[in-house]
């Protein structure tokens, strides 16, 4: 991904190195990930047989599979790119917050139902981020940086709800919580980083 995190992982080698079966277990990881993926994709096709409470059509099966796939891609150059764990783990929680964030916003609404404007403004915590990451370089400490200020937009998108009516804190405050503790996780990559390089 870039030369810092090749290089940590040319010097810890405690992700292949140290276990024959560590390639055997990532290729069983990525088989129930991405299987779990193509079943959620599947799941509205096969409801829709048995009601007519699920309608979806062509464009929504194209959205959500590029709202499946998209982050699942990234995760998988993650585990690519690193052996670190932490860094492994904060890439999954900020994706699947994000996942999850943008599924919500486009099906039901964060705040009111999903053609409230204001939800718009959640949108943008997600290009803060997506922005941060290319400033970054995918650099842990940066990335870390990246999210801090995901958390911020996104306190900031709530009191803009609040003052304009709406409530929404406790989803906010989970979404909040996500971005800091995938900070906290870039962090503490950063952090092993260091180590490894300064006894290497």
């Amino acid at each position: 991904m870039t030369p810092l995190l090749k290089d940590t992982e040319s010097k810890d080698m405690t992700g292949h190195a140290e276990s024959g079966s560590g390639e055997g277990q990532e290729g069983l990881w990525r088989a129930v990930v991405w299987g779990g993926a193509a079943t959620l994709l599947l799941a509205p096709l096969v409801a829709m047989r048995f009601t007519d409470e699920v309608q979806w059509t062509k464009s929504d099966f194209v959205v959500f599979g590029v709202m499946v796939t998209v982050p699942l891609a990234v995760l998988e150059l993650a585990v690519r790119a690193t052996v670190s764990m932490p860094y492994r783990a904060a890439v999954a929680v900020a994706l699947g917050a994000a996942f999850l964030m943008t599924w919500l916003n486009l099906a039901v609404g964060i705040i009111g139902n999903e053609n409230n404007p204001f939800n718009l403004m959640f949108f943008g915590v997600l290009a803060v981020g997506i922005v941060g990451a290319f400033i970054a370089r995918f650099q842990p400490r940066g990335m870390a940086r990246a999210l801090v200020a995901m958390g911020a937009a996104q306190g900031l998108a709530a009191i803009t709800a609040l003052v304009a009516g709406h409530s929404a804190v406790l989803l906010n405050g989970i979404f909040a919580a996500a971005w800091l503790i995938s900070a906290w996780l870039f962090w503490k990559a950063a952090g092993d980083q260091a180590v490894v390089q300064n006894t290497g």
